[in-house]
């Protein structure tokens, strides 16, 4: 048994704090000096990209804030709009850097500080884009020369760089303390396949092989989110997280805002804002946020119009809304069942045409009842994906 000391618990007046180690080869902390949520952060969003990759077969990327992802993807081309919206306009992308991209691209303001978790070794491509955003480290299998030198060169050295073994597997039985008191349970090695998606409970039926990656990553990405969670997902990427609510309908509320909110990012004129020169990116990232905001005060508003060469006019409400009417085609996922309609009625508001969770409520009926009446796929697995 190993250890590794670390920078402190979850607070600073924890200063006892370490992990334990079958061997020392499990991880290795290349660089910098992490806490107990940054190890946390660094488990679980390795665990996600790890399995996303062996669901998909394409390299994928997580983006981490406290222990649930901001984002998620797997590496699929980001076409000219995206990389503009997502400011990587400038770097000739790898497909494990067009991962990361999509990752801290769904939800910018939230990926603020985050873990980077990635599923194949770093390359130079992937370690730039990591480096110009404010974050607190990343964990990999491996990193090449060049990668680590730019990564171990962040935050004047002390940037947190951490190697994971690949091929570690853990026991079968997990444990943890809470109170003094020890839990233990088998642990959840569930992994969903394609050919698990032929329970379609709906009448329509068509369910294309692009869609059922976009539920892979949905129902991959529950998995390692803080339940209650829903998670709505768009080529391959997390557009919109809704996690740790304790109403599942606020959760699709959450996740329908955030991935509203994506695609409002993507509208012409947000890609042509003028900004002033040197602005820093986490200011852009607000000042967008609050550009698309329908109310601000006049401190808000005397802040938010500083960061602009010229103030800009905003997006009417109704401008929003015909945007919006072009956001389709989405999937979401939910890791438990649906007890009422209503998530089924607000997620048709923004896009989602396909659905996958576990069935077995008692309103299961409804529920396919309401999908039918909007011409939605659904898709019930049985399997129950809740993670605290």
């Amino acid at each position: 048994m190993s250890e590794i000391k670390l920078k402190y618990g979850c607070n600073p007046q924890q200063t006892n704090a370490r992990l334990l180690l079958e061997n020392d080869n499990i991880i290795k902390v290349l660089n910098g000096n992490p806490g107990y949520i940054n190890f946390m952060d660094a488990i679980n969003s390795w665990q996600l990209v790890k399995q996303l990759k062996k669901a998909t077969g394409l390299p994928a990327a997580a983006s981490f804030k406290h222990v649930s992802p901001a984002g998620a993807a797997i590496g699929k081309p980001l076409t000219e709009e995206m990389k503009q919206a997502y400011f990587v306009g400038d770097i000739e992308l790898s497909p494990l850097a067009s991962a990361y991209a999509r990752a801290r691209g769904a939800d910018r303001m939230s990926s603020f500080g985050d873990w980077v978790a990635l599923s194949d070794e770093v390359d130079e491509s992937t370690a730039l884009l990591i480096k110009r955003e404010v974050s607190d480290g990343v964990i990999a299998p491996s990193y090449s020369k060049e990668a680590l030198e730019i990564l171990t060169d962040k935050k004047s050295g002390s940037y947190n760089v951490v190697q994971i073994d690949e091929n570690y597997e853990p026991t079968g039985i997990e444990k943890r303390s809470i109170f003094g008191i020890i839990f233990e349970q088998d642990r959840n090695d569930y992994i969903p396949e394609i050919s698990e998606m032929d329970n379609i409970v709906t009448d329509n039926k068509e369910l294309p092989e692009e869609i059922k990656i976009d539920l892979l990553v949905a129902i991959v990405t529950l998995k390692f989110t803080q339940s209650n969670s829903v998670c709505f997902v768009y080529d391959g990427q997390v557009i919109g997280c809704g996690a740790g609510q304790q109403s599942r309908i606020h959760c699709t509320r959450l996740a329908a805002e955030k991935a509203e909110n994506w695609f409002l990012r993507q509208h012409p004129r947000v890609l042509s804002l003028a900004f002033k020169k040197n602005i820093r990116r986490p200011d852009r990232d607000n000042a967008i946020d609050m550009y698309l905001s329908n109310e601000l005060s006049e401190q808000e508003k005397t802040y938010y119009e500083s960061f602009f060469e010229k103030i800009p006019v905003k997006l009417s409400c109704e401008e929003k809304k015909e945007w919006l009417k072009n956001l389709t085609g989405v999937s979401l996922g939910s890791d438990a069942f649906f007890p009422f309609r209503d998530n089924i009625d607000r997620a048709y508001r923004s896009g989602v045409r396909y659905v996958i969770q576990p069935g077995g409520s008692m309103r299961d009926d409804i529920v396919v009842k309401a999908c039918n009446e909007y011409n939605i796929v659904m898709v019930n697995t049985g399997k129950r994906l809740f993670h605290h």
